[in-house]
């Protein structure tokens, strides 16, 4: 049983869930997968069974279809309940960049992870292994969902590692995708420990 302060987070993989991958074929500007075509803007998706609760949890893989749910419905990525929002935007925690010294970080932060919740955000900030120790919490007022996360190919078709991609890009044609991404826009900062003055409580996990 899932322990009320350990949550199988929305986003995360159950090993009932996992489907035969098919074929990776060449096309004449990229690749798609056997007998499953492109989405209308031309990405190949990783196929994945709906299926959330069968088997074991998965903490450390992220399912595709429930992953780009909650990125296109600001949900939360823990609960899957509606991420937090006010005048500032929405809720994100990202992985504190600042110390690279990139001009104007966090503003345009291209990211696979969606929003979060405010009893959320505690726990996906102790749970989640990219953002353990080096943890920011921000306001997104604009999330542009612009890009693709996955496994690239090159002609043969052969594997070139993972990446993520413009839709607008001819990258996108040569990707098995896995995630979507987003660009932030009008980012602001905040104080990780106003985020949220009481524990966590478990909420019900939202539905696929």
């Amino acid at each position: 049983m899932t322990r009320p302060d350990f949550p199988v987070p929305y986003i995360a993989a159950w090993s009932g869930e996992h489907k035969p991958m098919p074929r990776v074929v060449q096309v004449g500007d990229g690749i798609m997968l056997a007998g499953q075509p492109r989405d209308k803007t031309g990405v190949s998706w990783q196929p994945w069974a709906l299926r959330q609760g069968a088997g074991r949890p998965e903490y450390g893989k992220v399912h595709g279809p429930r992953q780009r749910r909650a990125m296109r419905r600001n949900l939360c990525q823990v609960c899957g309940g509606p991420a937090d929002r006010n005048e500032l935007g929405w809720l994100w925690l990202l992985e504190d960049h600042r110390a690279d010294g990139e001009p104007g970080w966090p503003q345009g932060e291209v990211t696979t992870h969606p929003p979060v919740c405010r009893p959320c955000a505690p726990v996906a900030a102790r749970l989640c292994p990219h953002l353990r120790d080096h943890v920011i919490a921000a306001r997104v007022g604009l999330v542009i969902l612009d890009g693709v996360y996955g496994q690239l190919y090159t002609p043969g078709p052969i594997p070139a590692g993972r990446n993520v991609a413009l839709f607008n890009s001819p990258c996108a044609r040569w990707l098995v995708g896995s995630q979507l991404a987003a660009s932030l826009l009008d980012v602001t900062l905040i104080d990780l420990p106003k985020v949220t003055t009481h524990a966590p409580e478990a909420r019900a996990t939202a539905g696929s």
